[in-house]
């Protein structure tokens, strides 16, 4: 199966809005409002990652303005009511992924964490930018034509020399054609094909054939 061609480093934003400990909770709603993001990392010395300020972390003040918390897991989230600098708000230690990691990868870590943004930093903790899940789905605007080479050159040479299977592309969605007499084919087939940057699903019209 081909590795996945695509990294974070290839769609996250390089140009990140960050901000210090010292950070005031107006400034980083400000912010935020400005940018028009919905997380900022929180750096220390010459741009080290630790800790990020999320709209979740700003809300409990208006959550818990005329109420006080009535449930246990509550307590943590109206502790950051009364909190005023970045240091007391942010999430810490930040989730983070590598400029090098697969967009797949980072796709999984947002979806388990329930986060937005993620920090992307290099081995030191440095910031280096910030990927979205916007920049996520940018792999989808790859054209049919660019899908279809790659899958022609890293899918069915790699796994289907010899076999004459048609494929098409359209809107990302791949339709393979035609007779395959090895049936086991099918699943690692359609499973690489899935693991091609860009494709939207794979749809399998593939005739038996039995040797005379």
């Amino acid at each position: 199966m081909p590795a996945s061609r695509y990294t974070v480093s290839d769609v996250m934003t390089h140009t990140a809005v960050a901000i210090g400990r010292e950070a005031s909770y107006k400034e980083i709603v400000e912010l935020m409002h400005q940018w028009k993001v919905s997380a900022v990392p929180v750096l220390e010395g010459e741009g080290r990652v630790v800790g990020v300020v999320s709209e979740a972390d700003l809300l409990p003040k208006e959550e818990f303005r005329r109420t006080d918390p009535s449930l246990p897991d509550q307590l943590e989230e109206a502790s950051k009511a009364g909190a005023v600098l970045a240091e007391e708000l942010m999430s810490s230690p930040a989730i983070t992924v590598h400029p090098d990691a697969p967009v797949a990868e980072a796709a999984r870590i947002m979806a388990r964490k329930h986060v937005k943004r993620l920090p992307v930093v290099n081995a030191l903790g440095m910031l280096e930018g910030v990927v979205s899940r916007s920049d996520l789905l940018k792999v989808f605007l790859r054209p049919d034509e660019e899908l279809e080479e790659e899958i022609r050159q890293s899918v069915l040479t790699e796994l289907a020399p010899g076999v004459n299977v048609d494929f098409a592309v359209q809107d990302g969605v791949v339709t393979l054609r035609g007779p395959l007499r090895d049936r086991a084919l099918v699943p690692l087939l359609a499973r690489a094909i899935r693991a091609v940057e860009g494709v939207v699903d794979v749809r399998m019209e593939l005739e038996s054939t039995i040797a005379a």
